[in-house]
């Protein structure tokens, strides 16, 4: 399996992944990456982020978002 550093992550918006993972109702390793290192990038999460963030966590909390290892 190929590792992915965060120092080699694309830098793409927060709310561009949440809409490729509900778009796939799914999120891989690789969005969860990508999020974590999005999220680090900031120095902290504006309230549009944090809804994005709570979307992807109440999807996977209600079975909408499937999680992939």
């Amino acid at each position: 399996m190929m590792t992915v550093s965060s120092a080699n992550l694309p830098k793409i918006s927060i709310e561009a992944i949440v809409e490729r993972i509900f778009a796939f109702r799914q999120i891989t390793p690789l969005d969860r990456r990508l999020l974590k290192s999005a999220m680090l990038a900031q120095k902290g999460l504006n309230e549009k982020d944090q809804c994005h963030i709570n979307r992807v966590c109440q999807g996977i909390q209600n079975g909408l978002i499937l999680v992939v290892e």
